[in-house]
């Protein structure tokens, strides 16, 4: 099988790249060389935004195309043109926020999308960039050659997004933890292996079409979460399990903040950890244990030293330790702090 990923050298695309050498698969990536490919693969260098950055691929042919581009739509849109001739089918890993906000709890894929998304606008906002991508694919390459991955929160190794890695660092650290609760709250995510193996199962069968591509409602809890960064970095740290009505009014921003976490009840939560992956399963999505997930990015975490790697179109995350100081000496008894680790 001959694949092309634009991108393949960060998170995503690099573990697409590697679970396809891993297959055997021939692959080339198109690149701007910031970052250099997983060894194997054949590297073209080419910045796609640039008049001439898709230059590199004159000439190739290939089963399927990877895609993970998530600025102006535009970019999508010359590269499938390009390759609708030369490629038997496109994957673009898209994201449930396509859909209209707020999506109703257990949307599934013909949930209304969001408006106002053109193939051939520069960027605009996350949602209406990815979306706009979906369509320059479909105008390409038509409903029966695309396959759109509306994936969720992706976790694992090469993560540049720092969710994870953040809640890795700080529960090493150890001490006193805020850990948003409840405990038992359901969270649904994709480990980033997980995503790559469907995608390149979906090549195999030749699927169509869109797909929520994340884990089912309640794969994992935020307890369960957060029990397992503490086992896996030495089990030093206190969870302090804290109501959402506690950090809510302390000023804390759920999802940024508090990464992974959303408030019980909310449009966030909703739209975030209750997709309906139905379709998803159908198709051969299998997805790791939490506990798995949690030890496989700390170990690859280790190995750089502890500092991951972090896009630098994306802002930081993670709470700063005086708030996090604060709300805990503000807990006390009866002030919102609950029971502390199992």
């Amino acid at each position: 099988m001959r694949l092309l990923v634009l991108g393949g050298t960060e998170f995503v695309g690099r573990t697409v790249v590697e679970a396809a050498l891993g297959r055997g698969w021939e692959v080339t990536v198109l690149h701007r060389g910031r970052h250099a490919p997983p060894p194997g693969a054949r590297a073209l260098h080419g910045d796609r935004t640039a008049p001439d950055g898709l230059d590199a691929l004159a000439g190739g042919t290939w089963d399927a195309v990877v895609d993970t581009w998530s600025a102006a739509p535009r970019a999508v849109r010359d590269a499938a043109r390009l390759l609708r001739a030369r490629a038997g089918r496109y994957v673009y890993v898209s994201s449930c926020s396509v859909y209209a906000w707020a999506p109703p709890a257990g949307y599934a894929e013909d949930a209304p999308l969001v408006e106002g998304a053109s193939a051939d606008a520069g960027q605009l906002d996350y949602a209406q960039d990815k979306r706009g991508a979906e369509l320059a694919v479909l105008d390409a390459f038509g409903a029966d050659r695309s396959v759109l991955v509306r994936a969720g929160l992706i976790l694992g190794p090469y993560e540049n997004i720092g969710r994870l890695p953040w809640w890795l660092n700080r529960v090493a650290r150890g001490g006193p933890v805020l850990a948003p609760g409840p405990r038992d709250l359901p969270l649904q995510y994709i480990d980033v292996r997980d995503l790559a193996g469907w995608v390149l199962g979906a090549v195999e069968r030749e699927l169509s079409g869109p797909y929520n591509l994340v884990s089912p409602p309640g794969h994992t809890t935020t307890g369960e979460l957060l029990d397992a960064c503490a086992t896996v970095t030495g089990g030093t740290a206190e969870l302090r399990w804290t109501d959402p009505e506690t950090v809510l009014a302390a000023g804390i921003e759920p999802w940024v903040q508090l990464p992974v976490w959303t408030p019980p009840g909310s449009d966030l939560h909703d739209a975030l950890h209750t997709a309906d992956v139905s379709r998803a399963l159908a198709t051969g999505l299998v997805c790791r244990p939490a506990g798995d997930t949690v030890a496989d990015t700390w170990t690859w975490l280790r190995d750089l030293g502890g500092t991951a790697p972090r896009r630098p179109d994306r802002p930081p995350v993670g709470l700063d330790p005086e708030t996090e100081a604060k709300v805990l000496a503000a807990g006390g008894p009866g002030g919102g702090v609950s029971d502390t680790t199992p």
